[in-house]
């Protein structure tokens, strides 16, 4: 079985590839919270959001990665 570690990227050819621009539901809590998610529960800091992807999961995004991977739409 291969191992990969964070610290040392894997010399390999990778391809480049964009989400697919699939509307999702999610909210932004304004204190901590905990949610049950398909790998387990996972904890939410204030400001984080509450995600619903496209299989009615739940999980946290933080908010930082939240301002660089996503835009809000308009209703």
């Amino acid at each position: 079985m291969r191992k990969f570690t964070q610290n040392k990227l894997p010399e390999l050819k990778f391809k480049k590839a964009v989400k697919k621009p699939i509307p999702i539901k999610c909210v932004q809590i304004d204190e901590p919270f905990t949610v049950e998610t398909m790998e387990g529960v996972m904890q939410g800091k204030a400001g984080d959001w509450l995600m619903i992807g496209v299989n009615n999961e739940m999980y946290v995004c933080d908010s930082s990665i939240f301002k660089k991977t996503y835009e809000l739409m308009e209703k």
